[in-house]
């Protein structure tokens, strides 16, 4: 186990090991927004050099595989998914995933190939897009009372943190606006996979 904790060699992890980070199933958005908290409060590397990236599209059908929850070598299809992106100074970027059976943190490159596959392969209404939001931006501008995991009875879907809910002094839920791929809403900034992929991976 404690092999697939290392991302690459030199690289020094930015949070804890998988096991002792803050995680909630289900509760991505949340889980990135921790890590984020976290680099922020212990300050081993500048918190503007991390983004988190929200996968999605305008169907809010996106499929990943190496996930916890996948079976075999089938995708898990999500509404959105969040991770975290290191833009390093070594000479690799890496992702962050606490729902992946990937390395955490992962190789840029190993985490595209093999959690995300490619674009060329999914039908149109598959196709990723992702919003790329710096932390210091989201730890100010996140919101979420969670109600998008409440049935029509208003029962819990899923076990929420334990935590209170994250709010800021302008909202208490805009969860939606770091979702949608529209960029004239929200905030960061919204690439097609394909672009997101050529930007970051390793410059070949």
């Amino acid at each position: 186990m404690e092999q697939t904790e290392v991302g690459a060699a030199g690289y020094q992890p930015a949070v804890p090991a998988r096991h002792a980070c803050v995680y909630t199933s289900c509760y991505c958005e949340e889980n990135v927004w921790k890590l984020c908290e976290y680099i922020r409060s212990y300050d081993q590397y500048p918190l503007e050099e991390f983004f988190a990236v929200f996968i999605s599209n305008e169907r809010r059908m996106i499929p990943l595989w190496k996930q916890q929850s996948g079976r075999g070598d089938e995708p898990v299809i999500w509404d959105y998914h969040v991770v975290l992106l290191h833009l390093s100074s070594g000479d690799q970027n890496f992702i962050y995933d606490l729902d992946t059976v990937l390395p955490f943190p992962c190789p840029f490159d190993i985490y595209i190939e093999e959690a995300f596959k490619s674009d060329d392969d999914l039908l149109p209404e598959f196709r990723r897009k992702v919003r790329l939001v710096r932390a210091d931006l989201y730890l100010k501008t996140f919101a979420s009372d969670r109600s998008h995991m409440k049935d029509a009875s208003g029962h819990w879907q899923k076990p929420p943190p334990s935590y209170p809910c994250i709010e800021t002094e302008d909202a208490k839920m805009n969860l939606d606006d770091f979702i949608s791929m529209n960029p004239k809403v929200g905030w960061g900034s919204v690439f097609l996979l394909h672009d997101f992929v050529d930007l970051y991976g390793r410059q070949r």
